[in-house]
């Protein structure tokens, strides 16, 4: 009879629980790219307006400092936007952490008993072939007495 863990369900639940959370790693950290893209166009298009403003009509200046001003205060928000993200990434990488943890238990609990179970295999089967084995004496011990009995 093959080996045939009893808490394989537990297993399989953990693992896919696993992977549900590994999942969230994976859109926090897009969520993380996302915003560092988002910040570095904000720093490319300030340097654009920088540039443009050098070339720009005096009384222009206004409306390029304005515009400015708009771009350091989103600049300002996506920076704690990403901070928070951040944060979110390390709170979703520890909660895969402890899911890895619960999935590792039950793996090494599976091995403990599938250790258990192949050596209770080999001792049947020792044990089998012991009494083979003691039964095969017993019968050449009888056909020896035979044999030694008949001549």
């Amino acid at each position: 009879m093959p080996f045939r863990y009893r808490l394989q369900k537990f297993l399989e639940i953990r693992i896919k629980r696993k992977e549900e959370q590994l999942q969230e790693v994976i859109k926090a950290q897009n969520e993380v790219i996302r915003i560092e893209n988002l910040i570095e166009q904000n720093k490319q298009e300030i340097l654009q307006i920088r540039s443009d403003m050098r070339k720009a009509d005096p009384h222009m200046f206004e409306r390029y400092d304005n515009y400015l001003k708009h771009l350091y205060e989103k600049g300002e928000k996506l920076e704690q936007e990403k901070e928070e993200a951040i944060k979110e990434l390390e709170k979703q990488k520890e909660i895969l952490k402890e899911r890895e943890k619960e999935v590792n238990v039950l793996d090494k609990h599976k091995e403990h008993k599938k250790e258990e179970y192949l050596y209770e295999q080999k001792a049947a089967e020792l044990k089998q072939l012991s009494e083979i084995g003691s039964q095969k004496h017993f019968r050449a011990q009888q056909e020896q007495k035979e044999e030694s009995g008949e001549d």
